[in-house]
């Protein structure tokens, strides 16, 4: 991304209302909305790289307000992929304590499905596991970080989008863009990397993250949030959120949730190091119009879901 079209647009946030149903076709036109109120995709390139937040629970009923949708994530390859009809996409997720994404996520949630059915149609779309090799060690200089290791897809030339979802959490306070790529590391035990007495080098690890491999385009799926991680209370709040620096993006989608960006350590932190502002200029739809209220916990237990 070129200095310029970073001056002119890292500042704007697409906030979009989504009416209609849950269909990819609905979905398509929302986000197609919001992607326009920004200048839309460009400079869009191969391969697209897509990230969802995809998360594991015995319980479908609950987990399926904790995981991007499928739906979510057909809609932003098919509009990416109107425009460029040649494009290699990639779908990607790795390996966690609760999960293998191969034999688990994928299949469990549509996306297995998904790429059959658009590679049938002749389209260039495949999933892959950042756990599975080719990894490559990489040096940086970071808050947490001095050595980290990446699959190589992710290091090479690319156009990252995150899918992420609005979502509480109890170490970094929301799941945004910035927590969505925790999802990055290959390491099936993650959990090492979040003791409850490590918070602040949790935070300072997903701020690393987040400089080594920004997104050239965030999405946050709005329509239903959640107060929890994997296990909570869901609330609708029919929006869409489109931006393209992460910290931008976070801080109108925490507003969103009624809560403060400002007192978020890892958005306050990310600022600094250039990966956005807490005082996005918000286009289309007005916060003031679309707050709706999250307890900031992650503790509740699960509550009935939303239909």
């Amino acid at each position: 991304m070129n200095e310029e079209r970073r001056i002119i647009e890292t500042d704007t946030v697409a906030l979009v209302k989504h009416i209609g149903d849950m269909s990819v076709a609905s979905r398509t036109r929302t986000l197609k909305e919001a992607v326009q109120l920004i200048g839309g995709f460009d400079p869009l390139r191969s391969p697209l790289v897509i990230k969802p937040n995809l998360c594991t629970h015995p319980s479908w009923d609950i987990s399926r307000f904790a995981t991007t949708h499928v739906k979510m994530v057909e809609a932003v390859a098919i509009l990416a992929l109107r425009k460029y009809k040649g494009l290699s996409v990639k779908i990607v997720e790795s390996d966690s304590v609760d999960k293998f994404a191969d034999e688990t996520t994928f299949a469990k949630y549509g996306y297995k499905a998904l790429e059959e059915r658009l590679r049938m149609s002749g389209l260039d779309v495949s999933l892959v596991n950042l756990s599975q090799p080719p990894l490559v060690k990489v040096k940086h200089d970071g808050l947490y970080v001095k050595e980290l290791e990446l699959n190589r897809l992710l290091t090479k030339p690319k156009y990252f989008i995150s899918v992420a979802l609005a979502k509480t959490h109890p170490i970094s306070y929301i799941t945004g863009t910035i927590k969505n790529l925790f999802g990055l590391l290959p390491k099936k035990d993650k959990k090492s990397y979040h003791p409850k007495d490590k918070t602040l080098e949790f935070n300072q690890l997903i701020i690393d993250l987040t400089k080594l491999v920004t997104p050239d385009l965030c999405i946050i799926d709005a329509i239903v949030g959640m107060e929890g991680v994997v296990t909570g209370r869901p609330k609708r709040i029919n929006a869409l959120i489109v931006g393209r620096d992460p910290v931008s993006v976070d801080a109108t989608m925490t507003r969103l949730m009624g809560l403060e960006p400002e007192r978020i350590y890892h958005l306050v932190e990310a600022e600094k190091h250039g990966l956005g502002t807490l005082n996005p200029k918000v286009v289309g739809e007005s916060l003031e119009s679309m707050t709706v209220d999250f307890i900031p916990s992650s503790t509740l237990r699960p509550a009935a879901v939303i239909s």
